[in-house]
């Protein structure tokens, strides 16, 4: 069976899934999803004996029906090999009495390289099936990883260029350094006058302008995106929850088809959406935890029904996820809306008018599997200092969030079920406001030395790509206004 692939504002088109991952947005400015989601076709008990990389394949091939199975192994082996500093990829943890599921081992030390690793292989293979002549210009926005993931993954790939776009001020100094020493002939980075929301929406447009589209088709030019938005970034990210349940299972923390509840540190929406997807295709997961920074959108909206993103906008300790506008969240809009393309039309219109829409109360019945939390700072400091004080386990900032709304939840319920916790970034990324937090006293040390001070307490070693910008060349120093982001891309592309 080929699985197609729809717009969530438009019906009647389709699209096989290379085609999705080429275009990587819709031409109606929607999102690609899978007329269904497949189940699994092989068992827990025959999942708990692979590899990542065979567990990949299991998941993957159900979504990408288009690729041969030679094509898609091809894809996987390139992705994840000795790039991560761990042979399992993706390692599990017991700390106290949840399980961590470290995300971070690859070359940018964030969990955006378990779908970044794979996506230029998937795109390039892509551009092939569907016989593209053009470059294929990869345009993306970023709140801190995503950029460094995509243009790692990038980085020479012939008939490809990236162009990373990034809130000048909102991310960590080591996220900034990471992006702006990246070398690679055909990468491009730029500081924009403005919020991450600034940057994504002015991404969105510059895929929506036909204009500006024919111009680049004339000089051998086409969009694609690196962004969660694309397909080709979900489907990975699917399967990651598999292989941690199959893993647990292997290890006898759970038995069989026993549930568990996920918690996920939550921006753009993608992470928990792949969590979501990978219960849809049979793994046993109760609760979708929903973990929120102090820009609180996605909490409000799972306890109102109201999104709303008229608000301050607040610079946290977890820029990764300082976001108002969560894209991915169009795509359970869709689902809940019953799949009704034109229900979730009027509400993206809704949200882009006037900032909100509220869903009706059928589609909030449907939200059953979510729950909502949120960590201030303070509280995400405590979980950081609290859980190293205890268990000598150092976590970042994002994932002190998930592991705040975790006990949270877990305190105020009578939930007893086996929670697994999705760690979406290595501590040494943010190293100032997690020594910070564990004590005061770091608040005034130099970055680097903070990093030495963390792999003393720590007792783990400071990762390659930390060493890797320590006296590293500047190479990018470019910046615009947010209102001139398609004038720079014309001059970074010579169009």
């Amino acid at each position: 069976m080929n699985l197609l692939y729809k717009s969530t504002r438009n019906a009647g088109r389709t699209a096989t899934a290379s085609e999705a991952i080429l275009k990587g947005l819709a031409e109606d400015g929607g999102l690609f999803v899978p007329e269904y989601i497949p189940k699994l076709d092989v068992t827990m008990d025959e999942l708990k004996g692979m590899t990542y990389q065979e567990t990949a394949y299991a998941v993957m091939k159900q979504f990408l029906t288009d690729f041969t199975e030679e094509e898609l192994k091809d894809c996987i082996a390139k992705a994840y090999d000795s790039k991560f500093d761990t042979e399992v990829i993706a390692p599990l943890v017991k700390v106290g009495d949840v399980y961590h599921l470290e995300l971070f081992h690859g070359a940018t030390i964030a969990f955006k390289d378990m779908a970044l690793s794979i996506l230029p292989h998937l795109l390039t293979t892509a551009a092939r099936k569907n016989h593209v002549k053009n470059d294929i210009v990869i345009l993306t926005a970023t709140s801190g990883d995503t950029g460094k993931a995509a243009l790692a993954g990038f980085a020479d790939v012939p008939g490809t260029k990236i162009i990373v776009f990034y809130p000048k001020g909102g991310v960590s100094r080591v996220q900034e350094l990471q992006m702006v020493t990246q070398k690679g002939d055909n990468t491009a980075v730029v500081a924009i006058h403005g919020n991450f929301d600034n940057a994504q929406s002015g991404v969105k447009a510059l895929f929506e302008d036909k204009e500006l589209e024919k111009e680049l088709d004339a000089q051998g030019y086409q969009f694609s995106s690196a962004n969660s938005i694309n397909i080709g970034r979900l489907v990975p990210q699917v399967v990651y929850y598999v292989y941690a349940y199959a893993k647990l299972l292997e290890n006898e923390e759970i038995t069989s088809e026993e549930q568990i509840n996920v918690t996920v540190p939550t921006g753009n929406f993608g992470n928990i959406l792949a969590a979501y997807y990978a219960k849809q295709m049979g793994v046993p997961i109760a609760k979708l935890i929903c973990a929120s920074n102090e820009n609180k959108v996605l909490f409000d909206f799972f306890r109102t029904g109201v999104y709303d993103r008229n608000r301050e906008f607040v610079l946290t300790s977890s820029p990764s996820m300082d976001i108002l506008i969560s894209s991915n969240l169009e795509r359970l809009i869709y689902t809940i809306a019953g799949q009704d393309a034109e229900k979730n039309a009027d509400l993206m219109r809704q949200l882009n008018e006037k900032g909100s829409y509220e869903i009706t109360e059928d589609m909030k019945k449907k939200l059953d599997d979510f729950e909502g939390g949120f960590a201030t700072e303070e509280e995400t400091a405590e979980a950081i200092r609290t859980t190293y004080a205890h268990t000598g386990y150092v976590m970042d900032t994002h994932t002190a969030v998930a592991s705040y709304v975790c006990a949270q939840y877990r305190k105020n319920s009578d939930d007893g079920k086996k929670c697994l916790i999705a760690s979406t970034a290595s501590p040494y990324k943010f190293a100032r406001s997690v020594m910070s937090a564990i004590d005061k006293k770091y608040a005034e040390w130099d970055e680097m030395d903070l990093i030495d001070e963390l792999k003393s307490i720590s007792n783990t070693e400071i990762p390659r790509a930390i060493e890797e910008i320590r006296n590293a060349e500047i190479r990018h120093n470019r910046e615009c206004d947010a209102d001139r982001m398609k004038d720079t891309v014309k001059e970074i592309l010579g169009v």
